[in-house]
């Protein structure tokens, strides 16, 4: 188990060097920031920690994501920011010959990097294409996804072309509230071809490895919102990760997290970076979070004290869930534990 590995009083920041955050959900939804995460960065830059970002977003180049961060005020230059379509360029490069004409399925972001990698873009599965790129864009409509499918009609292994995705989140956070992502757009071309993409962004290591390799990290440590792709990545990348509660997954996500997507740290909003993180103590049945004690009697999940905080109660949750060896449908869990004060509206 990861979960709790701080020791007693201290902070997720101690020992990292180098602080990556995913960006929507964690940074911001939509244009706008959110609570106390432009200000919680700053301050870990204040401190002397290297800041960078790892977005699976594919919409935007790296350039505009550092445009959109310092309009938020933060101090950022392109080079601060890793995106899917940079990751997928490193494998593209492992695939097909320089050069090579690719067919993209995206927009602004994808085609920049294309471009900069030597890559001659077509959106035409009638050119030949060598592979095919996709990436989220709100522009990306059946027409494209009809040109990937006829791109890739012919099996892998049969001498068709090879297929990258960027990345398959299924949602991404927007100003709204919750939209589709790449994930549904590449799920399309899929139940088309019978095939399945490799994929560069998270939770799959090119990604996290393009950052270390930037940033120069060697005790990194990687904020984000999500288990399956940013906790599951990070994870993956031999990376410490704290989930923070301002994203996609909710406390009841976290308690239900299967071993692969747990996180070392869970906090409500980056102001926690610099708290003191509780010690997670079990004796017996019972596992305590600061003053929230949590009891497993059987099957039923049972809160001892609430404590304090809300979200020292979700942490003893989940240790107690995590530490028992059996999945969260093998008890009855009381509303109370996984209450949502942290959603962001």
């Amino acid at each position: 188990m990861i979960f709790g590995r701080s020791k007693s009083g201290a902070t997720p920041l101690d020992g990292v060097d180098v602080v990556l955050a995913d960006l929507d959900g964690v940074v911001y939804a939509g244009p706008g920031a959110l609570p106390h995460a432009v200000d919680s960065l700053n301050r870990a830059a204040d401190e002397g920690h290297r800041l960078g970002y790892i977005t699976n977003n594919a919409s935007r180049t790296d350039a505009s994501v550092a445009e959109h961060l310092t309009s938020l005020g933060l101090t950022v230059v392109p080079e601060d920011v890793v995106t899917s379509p940079q990751a997928a360029m490193r494998l593209l490069r492992e695939l097909v010959p320089a050069g090579s004409t690719l067919l993209v399925i995206g927009g602004e972001g994808l085609v920049v990097e294309v471009e900069k990698a030597g890559f001659v873009v077509t959106r035409s599965a009638e050119d030949s294409p060598a592979a095919v790129v996709q990436g989220f864009a709100p522009e990306v409509g059946w027409a494209q996804l009809a040109e990937a499918a006829y791109a890739l009609a012919t099996p892998l292994d049969e001498g068709g072309i090879p297929w990258v995705a960027t990345n398959t989140d299924w949602t991404i956070p927007q100003a709204r509230g919750i939209a589709p992502g790449n994930g549904t757009l590449v799920s399309a071309v899929h139940t088309a071809v019978g095939r399945l993409a490799t994929v560069a962004g998270k939770p799959e290591r090119p990604i996290f490895d393009v950052a270390v390799a930037r940033t120069g990290a060697s005790s990194p440590l990687f904020i984000g919102d999500r288990l399956d792709t940013d906790v599951q990545g990070a994870r993956a990348a031999d990376m410490r990760s704290v989930l923070v509660l301002t994203g996609i997954d909710r406390p009841k996500q976290v308690l239900a997290a299967p071993p692969n997507q747990r996180p070392d740290f869970i906090v409500s909003d980056l102001r926690q970076l610099f708290e003191p993180y509780p010690a997670t103590v079990v004796k017996g049945d019972r596992t305590r979070v600061g003053d929230a004690i949590v009891e497993i009697d059987g099957v039923d999940l049972r809160i001892v004290s609430a404590g304090e905080q809300q979200i020292d109660l979700l942490r003893a949750g989940a240790a107690a869930i995590w530490n028992s060896g059996r999945a969260i449908f093998g008890f009855r869990v009381p509303e109370q534990l996984y209450a949502d004060p942290f959603r962001v509206r």
